[in-house]
């Protein structure tokens, strides 16, 4: 889970000037919570869910550079509304750096609205959600 969180993430500590927040979780903890779904042999995938009591939240989505561009993360983002709608839950809530263009574009195409741009101590942070009909 590490290897690809940090394997995603990597390029851009230069761009933000600091090291993203999912490479810093706390992986372990989040497996024995039972939040992180994987996918691949090995992995290439994965994402960190966190149930609240009026939304899923998408604490983390990481895909492997080798299996960008294969729609792994739009299939990683179905799975994740699945997953709301299992536990009866209305929407999904994320967050992204403000400097992570590319995923700003990617979860506007894939319905999710911004909600507001906030800083959250070291973070600029957009908040995005999305809810399911």
């Amino acid at each position: 889970m590490k290897a690809v969180t940090d394997a995603a993430y990597h390029h851009y500590i230069e761009r933000i000037g600091l090291v993203p927040a999912p490479m810093e979780a706390d992986h372990a903890a989040d497996v024995a919570a039972g939040r992180v779904f994987v996918t691949g042999e090995p992995v290439v995938g994965l994402v960190v869910l966190r149930a609240e009591a009026d939304h899923l939240c998408l604490d983390n989505i990481a895909v492997h550079p080798d299996a960008q561009g294969t729609g792994l993360g739009r299939r990683l983002l179905a799975f994740v509304e699945s997953r709301a709608r299992e536990l009866g839950l209305p929407e999904v809530r994320l967050l992204t750096n403000a400097k992570m263009w590319e995923n700003q574009k990617l979860y506007e195409r894939y319905g999710y609205e911004l909600v507001e741009r906030r800083v959250d101590g070291q973070y600029d942070r957009f908040h995005y959600r999305k809810p399911l009909t």
